[in-house]
């Protein structure tokens, strides 16, 4: 099949695909005699494997491993469980940040009046130097300078 009819089967564009030839995840298309693509049910299996990888997050260093110990069917089964806990571990960490953001932004939101005064602690905090806050938003400090 060609690169469109294996993007279709596998849910991955034709640019991915791509993609994942030239950083080695998917090993080289044959080629017809004219140049063009061409993949076999393999190629779709193992696309369709590198999509459900993506859905999970995983990186495509993390995929690259998950493919080679996919197929290797003399691994063992704890070295593809410790790097599903490694991401677990991951994605606890950047769920914890998300929701540090969003109650940081919260914050910022119960503060802004929201009205038609031209003072947002919302833009105060967002124009304040990297490390440091306006402090705006917690009622301290003074405005910082705007930009002319």
């Amino acid at each position: 099949m060609n690169i469109g009819e294996a993007a279709k089967a596998s849910g991955v564009s034709a640019k991915m695909i791509r993609h994942y030839e030239q950083v080695g995840l998917l090993p080289p298309a044959s080629r017809t005699e004219a140049g063009y693509r061409q993949y076999g049910d393999a190629d779709v299996h193992t696309l369709r494997f590198i999509r459900h990888g993506r859905d999970l997050g995983f990186s495509l260093d993390q995929i690259g491993e998950l493919v080679g110990l996919w197929q290797n069917r003399r691994r063992p089964s704890r070295q593809v469980k410790a790097l599903a806990e490694a991401h677990i571990r991951e994605l606890d960490l950047k769920a914890r940040e998300l929701l540090a953001m969003k109650a940081s932004l919260e914050h910022l939101v119960n503060c802004c009046h929201g009205d038609d005064r031209p003072d947002c602690p919302i833009l105060d905090e967002l124009a304040a130097p990297v490390g440091k806050t306006s402090g705006k938003a917690n009622g301290r400090g003074k405005e910082p300078p705007r930009p002319a």
